[in-house]
């Protein structure tokens, strides 16, 4: 077990702290004695094999799932269920949008469980909308959209509740690659401009890598910590020059021998 303390940030705050997290569904253990601290605007990825637990530590940290033993604090506070200062981007967009509401219905939906008046409600989601580039798109509804804007109008409704945390399993994980580099760059974008803290669960180690500021990685049956890596490529980070430095090469061949390690 890695023990990961608030201690290694000197002068950083500890937003959200995980205490011998242990999870277990029915009697099968799947996370064990997680011990993590992440810092207020840290993005954090993380990776691991098949089976190894990544959603089920992002959905404990969410409040939807309730460890059986330790604790998760965000802010100082135990999370014993979901959060209005947390949000959670699904993988599988077309579930989490509802297709009879409009790309600025759906956004509406967050405003209307914070309880906005009526009449801020449209200047914020047209500002949203823009933001994650579907300015215009508002009237169409998610059927008539691509699965990029799709994520991208899920990410909208997110911002929506105005964050402080923002969970994201495996977004962009069924998009082409160019769509995903493009959201990738994006959502960098959106948490330079909002000091967002986003815990980002990903199989892809590239990915991991270039959005992070650290990656988690996890040692299946039950999920535990097995590696842990600071990344220090310099910010903003560009698809071609990030990916081609020396450190980033060396950190997804790390992080590959792992995966291969805990997969053998």
């Amino acid at each position: 077990m890695l023990d990961i303390s608030s201690g290694r940030n000197t002068g950083v705050t500890t937003l959200i702290s995980l205490s011998d997290v242990n999870v277990s569904l029915g009697r099968r253990p799947v996370l064990t004695g997680i011990n993590l601290d992440i810092a207020k605007g840290e993005f954090l990825c993380i990776v691991g094999g098949s089976g190894c637990g990544k959603t089920t530590l992002l959905r404990t940290v969410a409040g939807l799932v309730q460890p059986s033993g330790g604790s998760v604090r965000i802010d100082g506070n135990a999370v014993v269920e979901p959060r209005q200062d947390v949000a959670v981007v699904f993988q599988d967009y077309g579930k989490a949008l509802l297709p009879w509401r409009t790309a600025y219905g759906n956004v509406e939906l967050a405003l209307e469980a914070n309880k906005t008046p009526k009449e801020q409600r449209k200047a914020i989601i047209e500002d949203l909308l823009t933001k994650v580039g579907l300015g215009g798109q508002g009237a169409k509804y998610p059927s008539e959209l691509s699965g990029g804007m799709q994520q991208r109008l899920q990410i909208a409704r997110c911002l929506a509740q105005s964050p402080t945390v923002l969970l994201m399993d495996e977004p962009f994980g069924a998009l082409d690659a160019m769509t995903r580099q493009a959201l990738q760059d994006e959502i960098l974008q959106l948490v330079a401009s909002t000091g967002m803290t986003v815990f980002f669960v990903t199989h892809d180690l590239e990915e991991a890598v270039y959005l992070g500021d650290r990656v988690i990685g996890l040692r299946p049956n039950p999920g535990r910590i097995g590696i842990e890596k600071d990344v220090s490529l310099a910010r903003p980070r560009n698809q071609l020059a990030s990916r081609e430095d020396a450190e980033f090469l060396h950190l997804r061949r790390k992080l590959f021998d792992f995966i291969q390690e805990t997969e053998a």
